[in-house]
This record gives structure tokens, C-alpha cells and sequence, in this order.
């Protein structure tokens, strides 16, 4: 364990002025109408959802911990020094998610069915992904210069992107005018949350 602590530590030394540099240019890529913000919720201990679990009753899903509502804080600070104080923010219905993206203050929080999680149901991914896109080119048809903020689940975020992300993860996905992926950054959370 201590081996992977120290080999973390010299990654995250070694890569530091990559990762300032392409920082710097955030703030300003998500007010240019072609990138987005898709942010997997912070950590929610354990793995899916209980059988049972009802989207209107938060008590009956997997929510933020401790260290998950710190996270989501830090990463609004983080976005904060980046340029980013408020957006457009979009949520799926989950809690966990709902709760990341209001821990992140940056602004009022709606919900998006488009970035609701299709684990339960892989089927539903091609339905969903056009869904994303389509949330994607009216937002920014909407308001392109105003950051685009979706906070969503890693299924979701993979679809779209092919990229895999863990919790707390930020990905800054360009887009064409269709909403269409086109490229990403990833800002893992052990970045984005010290």
C-alpha cells in the first residue's frame, strides 16, 4: 500500500505542470459552446443500487458518504479556481447525484432523465446516450457561453465518451453542433478534490 501511495504521489508530481496547463484552459473551453461538463457523483459507498430502491425516496438508494460530500465540495472549489463559479447544471434523478451537483454550487440544479443510470438495464444505453446528446445540443443551443454542467453515473459517462471514471471524476467532453462527442480531458478526482 505504501508503494502505491508513493507511486501515486510521483505520478501526480511528475504530470503537475501538464495538468496546470490544460486546467488553465477550462474555464474558458466550457464557455465556448462546444465543450460540456459530465462529472460521475461523488463516492456512494457500496456498488448499485438495493433491490427495491425507489427514485423518490432517497432512503431507499446508495447516497453520498462522508467522504463523497467532500469530495463533491472540493470539486466545486476546484471548478471555482478553474473559472467555472456557476453553469447550466443538470443532475440525474438519482439522490447521489442531485446531492453532487448541489455540493458543487454552481448554480440551480434541474434534473435530466437523459443522465438518469441505465446499470439495471444495459439495453437501455443507445436510448440514453441519444438522450445525453440531445440534452447536450439544447443546452448549448440555449446558452453557449454559459458552462454545461451534468452530473451523471459512470455507465452513462462511458457510453458517451468510451472513457471509464470513477467517483468524483470530471470529464470535459468536446462536442460538434449535434451534441455529438467528439474528444475529452479527464480530471480524475484525486485532482479535483484536494
Amino acid at each position: 500500500m505504501r508503494q502505491l501511495r508513493w507511486l501515486a504521489a510521483l505520478i501526480l508530481t511528475i504530470s503537475g505542470p501538464f495538468m496546470s496547463a490544460a486546467q488553465a484552459d477550462l474555464g474558458a473551453d466550457l464557455r465556448d459552446g462546444r465543450h460540456v461538463l459530465l462529472m460521475r457523483h461523488a463516492d456512494a459507498p457500496g456498488y448499485g443500487d438495493p433491490l427495491g430502491y425507489s427514485l423518490s425516496d432517497c432512503a431507499t438508494q446508495r447516497n453520498l458518504g462522508e467522504l463523497g460530500r467532500q469530495q463533491a465540495q472540493r470539486a466545486g472549489e476546484w471548478l471555482a479556481r478553474m473559472g467555472v463559479r456557476e453553469g447550466l447544471v443538470y443532475s440525474s434523478p438519482w439522490c447521489r447525484c442531485l446531492d453532487t451537483a448541489r455540493l458543487l454550487n454552481k448554480g440551480p440544479v434541474q434534473t435530466a432523465d437523459a443522465l438518469g443510470s441505465f446499470f439495471d438495464d444495459m439495453s437501455q444505453e443507445r436510448r440514453q446516450t441519444r438522450a445525453l446528446v440531445d440534452l447536450i445540443r439544447s443546452s448549448l443551443a440555449q446558452t453557449p457561453r454559459r458552462p454545461v454542467l451534468l452530473i451523471t453515473h459512470h455507465v452513462n459517462i462511458q457510453a458517451f465518451t468510451g472513457v471509464a471514471v470513477g467517483s468524483g471524476d470530471i470529464v470535459i467532453a468536446r462536442v460538434d453542433d449535434q451534441g455529438r462527442y467528439q474528444s475529452h480531458r479527464l480530471f480524475p478526482a484525486s485532482v479535483t478534490s484536494r
